[in-house]
């Protein structure tokens, strides 16, 4: 019986032939590429905000909680669900990185970059709901019928060792924010509307308003110690309470936004036409389409006009030298498509991307 031929294996290419699927899909290397490794030391950094942020909640929530149960303190019981909110969120956070860093495969051969915004997406609901609706509706009941048991000191106290705790969280964070806009040559609040690392920006974000909702708390219960009523108390679970809508509803915008598909910023976009046109048998750039597809990883596709007497041999190496190009002044920038098409000289697209 003859045996059954087997298929040829093509599990792997020949060192001669370039790869195949995915294997080819791969950023081409960018010589001298400034920050090469940056990205790793990036993602730490992110996960060591989040760990110090979500640790830090934890112990904050807890003496809250105490706080509040001894002195029947409504500020300090929805300061206390204001930092469980944020411990959940860290939780949800740390996963959000750890999820979006899983490499592509067949079924998703973008990677999973934009699972970090989902996870994001779930933490703002999060903060919306558990957060923010206790502060306001225990807020509201304390103005109606509240009591505080007159042990205020406690709840001074905590606040002021949560300050610390917090204000610890908030510098880490906010360091991490000057070095990346440093990096980026823009200013830090620029830098948070236009980052595609929700990580930070929920940490940042979060981390001012629990230093600003402690303020408040602290006036909150100041307040109803020298007036003898509640509705201070009260006001300032209120206040907490919208202030948490507040960030929550920055953080779901801007995370609906990216799972949609945002593109990059105007500015970059410019500068990725401007690549794109600098390559010598380039002569127009009619369009240009950018998307994060996942924190630190861009996707470009343009349509691009090559010069009519041009082999294709030459644009294969041009379309080859534009993604080098592209790489080594954006790291980030992980796919390249080039789709020859016809065009008019000068007739590019810019202006466009996010207009922030």
């Amino acid at each position: 019986m003859s045996e059954t031929p087997r298929a040829a294996d093509t599990s792997q290419n020949p060192p001669d032939l370039p790869a195949v699927g995915l294997a080819g899909a791969g950023p081409l290397p960018a010589p001298a590429e400034p920050g090469a490794g940056g990205k790793k030391g990036e993602e730490n950094e992110s996960v060591g905000t989040v760990v110090i942020a979500g640790l830090a909640n934890l112990v904050i929530a807890a003496a809250k909680l105490v706080a509040g149960m001894l002195s029947g303190s409504a500020a300090m019981l929805s300061e206390s669900a204001h930092s469980l909110a944020d411990t959940v969120t860290e939780v949800f956070l740390y996963v959000a990185l750890r999820r979006g860093k899983k490499p592509a495969d067949e079924n998703h051969p973008f990677g999973y970059g934009k699972e970090s915004f989902v996870w994001a997406f779930i933490a703002a609901l999060f903060t919306f709901i558990g957060g923010a609706g206790f502060s306001i509706y225990h807020g509201v009941t304390t103005i109606m019928n509240g009591e505080h048991s007159g042990q205020y000191l406690i709840s001074y106290i905590v606040l002021g060792v949560s300050f610390v705790a917090e204000g610890t969280s908030f510098l880490k964070a906010k360091r991490q924010v000057a070095e990346e806009s440093r990096r980026w040559g823009i200013t830090s609040f620029r830098f948070l509307r236009l980052t595609s690392d929700t990580t930070v920006k929920a940490v940042y974000l979060e981390d001012s308003a629990a230093l600003v909702g402690l303020i408040l708390a602290a006036l909150g219960i100041l307040g109803a110690q020298l007036t003898g009523s509640e509705f201070w108390d009260g006001l300032a679970s209120i206040l907490i309470g919208v202030l948490l809508l507040i960030v929550a509803f920055v953080l779901a915008r801007s995370n609906v936004s990216l799972l949609v598909g945002r593109a990059v910023p105007r500015a970059m976009h410019n500068q990725i036409a401007d690549d794109l046109n600098s390559i010598p048998v380039v002569t127009a750039v009619p369009t240009l389409l950018t998307m994060q597809l996942g924190p630190g990883n861009i996707l470009v596709a343009a349509k691009v006009d090559f010069d009519d007497n041009v082999s294709g041999a030459q644009i294969e190496e041009a379309s080859d030298e534009a993604e080098r190009r592209l790489r080594h002044r954006y790291s980030d920038i992980q796919y390249v498509f080039l789709d020859p098409t016809r065009g008019s000289a000068g007739r590019n697209h810019r202006d466009g991307g996010l207009d922030i």
